[in-house]
């Protein structure tokens, strides 16, 4: 036991965000998309001021207005006349069926809260005005002696507030409604801008003040509702505390336990009680692992985006949709109509969580899949045909379809790139259980859909009737290849034959195994140039810049391409070169953050630190949200428009942690991927591979090792004079390499020399 303390306690010690990590201004942030976030998951907080007034907009993650999405129940909804009108050069009715709608119709989607208010403030005081990562905790001080302090419970549906020196609570809060019956307007927007909320033609709730607390019932589409309520208590002096919560009623679901009842339970615990339990979720959550480099911006932007994920992602709560429990406090319905984006978004919102050994978390993503199974498999059956499982690229909170730009929104390989989340969730945790009950089904009911969408040519090679790449030519006709592969749908494809086949020997079921291994091998090579670098498809080479590199999925995140393989890395870096040569004139933020993923992959440090920093210093707000433009006016994209997404933030996290440890290809690599002159101040605590080891090091000293499952570990470490201590001293290192069968909770250390 003392040797376990030992072994645990520095990484717990040192695992805590800093102060120098803290969101920190001399001023509150005047527009809503700047305020200090707060959430659980559940329930979220921007913390802003509008018109002189303080103001906390309120949010949950299922509002949503889930009325079906207009001409999606067509007959010809399907992916056989889409391939049909292709073929005919006929792709008009196409749009105006199936994509249309979406940019046209108010409705299905994402609804804001609505917000407090905390009357007319003055002057902050210089930095007065903190977010502090560490425990969720926001305080803002002003020039006259007045102190706030809010957060939302970590751990229950609660947001609360502590104000000193405001005086009479009556007289000063405000609880706002959304303005859903006010006048329409005349420019009804478009899905980036959000077009007015009157449009989805809600009888307008109104908020109501009774014996201290506020109250507001908004009704909506179906039999869908909501309520806000807030308690308030008077302490001494102008001093008040006070709790607010949002329950919801999404149509047919059981009643729900009213919101009142809540925040009158919660305020007989208090502020105080509720943050010691809020910190100690916290606590908790730091302490599952940290990293240290000597790149103050870098590291500052990776705990304030784990900080979001920390605010995001709850086991059995909500998936993160694109922008989460912060919908637009503008009078507009969000971006994007905030919905579930499944040909990029919601999949780079989880890569951070496995190598950060926050796989608890990252269980949001797979648990509200597997919620919504019903609903996805009627969506496979009704547009595909086949039997099996996908899943529609974009999407309502309860998995419905949601059309818009066809060949992205209906894609055949939608749930090829959401089953690597399950793969990643079983080789990372090593949970046979979960193995059996939830990556395996999984896995082959998307092989099975995959397998009847699919026919062979004449040459007997297995091809798609149509093929697209997100979201190359837009939503135009030429978006579509007949009776070929893009190399995005290839190697998705060829992803989930190939692990079909892996997870079905790993149970003992050989047929299976040899069932998918088969037909994995009777898909084509990848689209090449001459030199080597990967095309779009056979007849589009990459010639034009575009924010989504679909093309090199095979690289990363898939890793079906591995740097360590010599002619991979060919592939690999004219790829990269290619990338380079064409520039970034139409990427958006996240193509800065995917970049720096795929720079580590290719072992190259500086190319990822590069990619990080442009990504911070000039893609993302001063309360650090990803913005889709270039903010910094120096040519790093020819957008510069300033709607928020979070997949972004996220998958900026991933780059760095790719950085520091990476496991696919069954070698656990340490430190594989950092600059020359981070040797000297680069370390990191608990960092999670394949295989459920947990790996702590500091470069060119130790590296510890946790074999949370035990079996076979082949570690490949940093250049030194490597040994290891206790019973495996016999190992040693060869040729960079240390391979040791490992026991069920082996911890081991290796140390270098001098």
């Amino acid at each position: 036991m003392r040797f376990l303390l030992a072994f645990l306690l520095p990484a717990v010690l040192a695992a805590q965000p800093e102060s120098r990590h803290n969101l920190v201004f001399d001023n509150i942030p005047q527009k809503w998309n700047e305020g200090l976030p707060l959430g659980n998951g559940t329930i979220g907080c921007l913390v802003w001021q509008k018109d002189g007034r303080l103001r906390f907009a309120l949010d949950r993650a299922d509002l949503w207005d889930l009325r079906p999405m207009k001409g999606l129940d067509r007959p010809e909804f399907s992916y056989k006349w889409v391939a049909g009108q292709v073929k005919k050069r006929e792709y008009g009715i196409v749009q105006e069926y199936f994509d249309a709608p979406y940019e046209r119709e108010a409705g299905p989607t994402k609804l804001p809260g609505g917000a407090l208010e905390f009357g007319t403030v003055g002057s902050t005081e210089k930095n007065g005005v903190t977010l502090h990562i560490a425990n969720g905790l926001a305080t803002i001080r002003w020039a006259d002696g007045k102190a706030l302090e809010t957060f939302v419970h970590a751990g229950a549906q609660e947001g609360w507030f502590r104000c000193r020196g405001f005086g009479n609570p009556d007289e000063i809060i405000r609880l706002m409604a959304p303005q859903y019956g006010a006048p329409k307007e005349a420019d009804n927007g478009n899905s980036v801008q959000g077009s007015d909320l009157a449009r989805l033609g809600y009888i307008q709730g109104e908020p109501v003040l009774k014996k201290g607390v506020w109250t507001y019932r908004q009704t909506g589409w179906g039999d869908f509702s909501y309520d806000i309520s807030v308690a308030v208590r008077k302490l001494a002096d102008g001093d008040f505390e006070g709790v607010w919560t949002i329950s919801s009623q999404l149509p047919g679901q059981k009643s729900r336990s009213g919101a009142e009842k809540l925040v009158k339970k919660a305020l007989e615990r208090g502020f105080d009680a509720s943050l010691q339990a809020s910190a100690a979720w916290w606590e908790a959550y730091w302490a599952q692992s940290s990293v240290v480099i000597p790149d103050t911006l870098i590291e500052r932007e990776y705990y304030l985006d784990m900080y979001k994920f920390g605010c995001t992602a709850r086991e059995n709560g909500p998936m993160i949709s694109l922008q989460a429990v912060w919908t637009a406090d503008n009078g507009r319905l969000p971006p994007w109509k905030g919905d579930l984006h499944h040909d990029l978004n919601t999949q780079m919102s989880y890569w951070p969580a496995y190598t950060s050994n926050h796989l608890t978390e990252g269980l949001s993503y797979l648990n509200h899949l597997d919620r919504n199974e019903k609903a996805h498999r009627a969506y496979t059956k009704k547009y595909f045909g086949t039997s099996g499982l996908n899943i529609p690229g974009v999407s309502t909170f309860d998995g419905t379809e949601m059309g818009g730009w066809i060949q992205y929104s209906c894609s055949p390989t939608v749930a090829a790139w959401c089953a690597q989340h399950y793969y990643q969730h079983w080789r990372y945790s090593r949970d046979r259980v979960w193995l059996e009950k939830h990556a395996w089904p999984f896995f082959r009911d998307v092989a099975i859909h995959l397998s009847e969408v699919t026919q062979k040519n004449k040459d007997g090679v297995r091809v798609l009737p149509l093929s697209s790449s997100p979201e190359i030519n837009d939503n135009s006709i030429t978006a579509w290849f007949a009776d070929t592969w893009t190399n995005y749908d290839l190697s998705l494809t060829r992803f989930v034959f190939e692990k079909t086949a892996e997870l079905a020997s790993e149970l003992g079921l050989t047929d299976e195994s040899g069932r998918w291994l088969l037909l994995s091998k009777e898909l084509p090579a990848y689209s090449l140039e001459a030199d080597g670098a990967l095309k779009f498809a056979p007849e589009l080479p990459y010639r034009t810049s575009h924010r989504h590199f679909s093309h090199l999925m095979a690289i990363h995140p898939l890793g079906l391409l591995d740097w360590h393989n010599e002619a991979d890395r060919t592939v690999i870096s004219r790829s990269l070169a290619l990338l380079d040569s064409v520039g970034p004139s139409q990427w958006c933020g996240y193509s800065w953050a995917w970049l720096a993923n795929l720079r580590a992959r290719a072992r190259d440090g500086e190319g990822a630190r590069e990619a990080l920093r442009i990504f911070a210093s000039s893609f993302v707000s001063p309360n650090s949200f990803h913005l889709n433009g270039d903010q910094s006016g120096k040519g790093y994209s020819s957008f510069s428009y300033d709607p928020f997404t979070l997949e972004g933030n996220f998958a900026s996290a991933a780059g760095l942690l790719e950085m520091l440890l990476q496991s696919h290809g069954g070698i656990v690599r340490v430190f594989p991927a950092i600059p020359d002159d981070w040797q000297q101040e680069c370390s990191f605590r608990n960092l999670r591979s394949e295989g459920a080891f947990l790996i702590s090091a500091e470069y060119g000293k130790n590296i510890k090792i946790i074999a949370e499952q035990g079996g076979q570990l082949i570690l490949a470490v940093p250049p030194g004079d490597w040994y290891a201590l206790g019973k495996r001293s016999n190992i040693g290192v060869k040729d960079g390499i240390w391979k040791c069968n490992l026991e069920k909770g082996e911890r081991v250390m290796l140390v270098t020399k001098g």
